[in-house]
């Protein structure tokens, strides 16, 4: 989806792009070959042409720098596939929900083979070291809870990457609410011992480690785990349903 996008090019909106998919051209490839064929105004085809060449160079180069910073923030999600390579699909929980007054207690990333877990007094400051390996974020409720609370803690970390943030475009395709029932809306099970599991009980679950219950740690990182992990399932179930929901709009 991500090299049949033109919305990231200014003065290129979602009208625009809707008419160059009109033409059935799939790829900025095509569209190059084709762009004779295209009903746009010829200086504005030209303009439209030299940001295309551009913006091959940059994916060429896994530039996820360059697109975080011209896609629209909840288009990201179009890049995907492309940069699913360098993924890390990341969850974070905490002592409540402020963050001036409370603390990020364990993050957990998952980069499609492999869940690592950060947690509070014990290794959660390599996270500073761990973020920057990724040129693609996933997350569910992030650009609002998770990325605020993170950059809150550890200002040092800029996260130049790409960021999907799957709350916005599950919603543009009818999966409302939070992760949880979008979870059981699409089929996927939780463990038995974090089944019905909330962020209160992630909460609560602390609280009890702190005092000094080690099997409330451990199952607070298998719900956190359980998390990141699905991530994973739900973009790849939904992916499609997203392109879909966007060629058509």
């Amino acid at each position: 989806m991500l090299n049949n996008t033109y919305i990231h090019i200014q003065g290129v909106g979602k009208n625009l792009e809707q008419k160059i998919w009109a033409q059935g051209i799939s790829t900025w490839e095509e569209f190059l070959e084709l762009e004779d064929k295209i009903p746009i105004p010829s200086a504005r085809k030209a303009r439209i042409s030299e940001e295309v060449r551009k913006s091959s160079a940059h994916l060429a180069a896994k530039d996820c720098y360059f697109f975080s910073q011209c896609l629209p923030s909840v288009e990201h999600w179009r890049a995907y596939p492309l940069f699913s390579d360098s993924v890390a699909f990341f969850d974070i929980e905490t002592t409540g929900l402020s963050q001036r007054t409370d603390k990020i207690t364990v993050i957990g990333i998952f980069d499609g083979r492999e869940v690592k877990t950060y947690v509070k007094d014990i290794n959660l400051d390599d996270i500073i070291e761990e973020f920057p390996k990724y040129r693609l974020l996933v997350s569910f409720n992030g650009a609002r809870f998770d990325l605020p609370f993170i950059k809150s803690e550890f200002p040092e970390l800029e996260f130049r990457q790409l960021h999907v943030d799957l709350m916005y475009p599950l919603r543009r395709i009818g999966y409302n609410g939070g992760l949880k029932n979008i979870e059981k809306l699409l089929g996927i099970s939780r463990s038995e011992g974090t089944d019905g599991l909330t962020g209160f009980d992630a909460v609560r679950l602390w609280k009890q480690y702190e005092r000094g219950n080690q099997e409330a740690l451990n199952k607070l990182i298998e719900y956190n785990k359980e998390d990141v992990i699905n991530l994973k399932t739900i973009i790849e179930l939904t992916y499609p349903q997203m392109v879909e929901k966007a060629l058509k709009t």
